[in-house]
């Protein structure tokens, strides 16, 4: 359980730095809690691809949208 807290945080730490731009990069973790991970989604599996449907009425889709293409252009760790 401690591991899990623990991945969790340093996510909430890295993620802002990685994925965000802007005054979003400046956001406090409860922002981030309230404007970024309660967003309203949906995941659809279509062929053998997972895709990501966010809503198109709330404030910060675009934000989430360009933090996951940021995301996606990281290079792989590993």
């Amino acid at each position: 359980w401690l591991e899990i807290v623990q991945i969790a945080l340093d996510l909430l730490a890295w993620m802002p730095m990685l994925a965000l731009t802007g005054t979003a990069r400046l956001w406090e973790p409860r922002r981030l809690r309230f404007r970024l991970f309660s967003a309203a989604a949906q995941l659809v599996t279509t062929g053998r691809r997972r895709i990501l449907r966010l809503t198109q009425h709330w404030p910060w889709t675009s934000e989430i949208a360009t933090a996951l293409k940021r995301l996606t252009l990281l290079p792989n760790p590993g």
